[in-house]
């Protein structure tokens, strides 16, 4: 019986090391998700999507090319995107999900850039896909602070044709409870993202 199990664990070992060295040497591609984790700062532990465009967002590294690369070279670059805000070189851990089917393949739309202010962890200009919605923009963000005020969200679109800009209020704790926004609103080139700070008792 010890003879089978010592056999059933040498397997588990062998499959294990196989499924890493697989991580290790797999070309990432748009669609596929990434979860990165930094031993140093777990805020800033999050999952991001690879974009049509082949990158990825992540706080304090802006925007970082991630199609075609090695789970391992992209680990490298983000861990030298963000040295600078650590005492010490963080410890950077990335590993993939690739994407059943990207829903990317074929459909190589233009990117369009959105702007976020205010209360969120990557402020500044995101490119994002044609299509891209309000929740999958700020997760692309780095998504929000700890001071937002996550009930007073403003998205502000300004009309080319008439350059009259609208201002839509968005509840981001209803929308993480399962709330639809009423037309799910879908992001357009120029958009604002307006992320307020909370208040005292907010």
């Amino acid at each position: 019986m010890l003879y089978f199990k010592r056999i059933l664990s040498g397997i588990v070992l062998i499959l294990a090391a196989t499924a890493a060295m697989a991580q290790q040497e797999y070309r990432v591609r748009p669609g596929d998700t990434l979860a990165i984790e930094v031993l140093e700062d777990t805020t800033l532990n999050r999952t991001a999507v690879v974009l049509p465009d082949g990158r990825f967002s992540f706080p304090f590294a802006g925007t970082i090319p991630a199609a075609g690369r090695t789970v391992g070279q992209i680990q490298n670059a983000v861990t030298q995107a963000i040295a600078s805000n650590f005492a010490v070189s963080p410890n950077v851990f990335v590993s993939v999900q690739p994407g059943l089917a990207s829903p990317y393949e074929g459909t190589m739309t233009d990117a369009i850039d959105v702007f976020f202010m205010g209360e969120v962890n990557t402020p500044g200009l995101v490119q994002v896909a044609t299509g891209t919605t309000f929740l999958q923009a700020l997760a692309q963000s780095g998504g929000l602070t700890r001071f937002a005020a996550t009930k007073r969200i403003q998205l502000r679109r300004t009309d080319p044709r008439t350059n009259v800009q609208k201002v839509y209020q968005i509840d981001y704790k209803a929308l993480s409870r399962g709330a639809v926004l009423a037309k799910d609103i879908r992001l357009l080139d120029g958009d604002v993202i307006l992320v307020p700070e909370r208040r005292l008792f907010e």
